[in-house]
């Protein structure tokens, strides 16, 4: 994985004052998808937008082949005639990633009926198991809804990740690594967390996929 981080030295020097947080995160990454753990992505506004991106990158191929083996491919088969052998040859193999955006009537519906600032805190309360991880995306760090689902994620034993700025605001709090980016103005702060979460996924699907170069 080491040719990943220092790739993403090399693009973005700014970022060697964040490289241990970065490489921990992968490792815990690792660990958690091999004993088949689910990884939980929140974030508002432009950090809604890259949480699904980071989602999408881990549900399937990005620069890996994930195949399925000969076995899969013949349960589909068995599973039906018309449709498996395609199906075979198409579906990929993903890793376990949520993104708390994805259920918008759920979110909606319990925004009208319970609090807005806690329909990801629900959805990770019902469900994530202890050992799951959750990362937050807050560029100033103190994105109320990000907080209390941190909290959530303390009460069940879960890992909380926050992908942040130099705001230092409470989500730091109850985050068990903060990676904190050294820019302060919103638009700043995600430029540097893209080439970040590309680097997370890229080198978390080199343990599991042989990757294309």
């Amino acid at each position: 994985m080491q040719k990943y981080f220092d790739s993403l030295i090399a693009r973005y020097p700014v970022l060697a004052a964040v490289r241990p947080e970065v490489e921990r995160t992968a490792a815990e990454l690792v660990a958690l998808f091999r004993r088949g753990g689910t990884l939980f992505v929140g974030g508002n506004g432009g950090s809604a937008a890259d949480a699904e991106h980071i989602c999408s990158e881990l549900l399937k191929g990005f620069k890996s082949i994930r195949e399925l083996s000969s076995e899969d491919k013949a349960k589909l088969a068995a599973a039906d005639a018309e449709t498996g052998p395609a199906l075979g040859e198409s579906l990929q193999y993903g890793l376990h990633a949520v993104s708390l955006l994805s259920h918008p009537a759920f979110a909606s519906a319990f925004g009208n009926d319970v609090d807005p600032e806690l329909a990801f805190a629900q959805q990770l309360w019902a469900l994530g198991r202890r050992g799951d991880m959750v990362m937050g995306i807050s560029t100033g760090g103190g994105a109320a809804n990000i907080r209390k689902t941190f909290a959530a994620a303390r009460a069940k034993g879960i890992m909380t990740v926050l992908l942040t700025g130099n705001r230092h605001g409470r989500c730091e709090e109850l985050a068990d690594i903060v990676i904190a980016v050294p820019e302060s103005e919103t638009y700043k702060i995600q430029e540097l967390h893209l080439p970040i979460y590309h680097t997370l996924c890229l080198a978390v699907e080199s343990r599991f996929f042989t990757m294309m170069e």
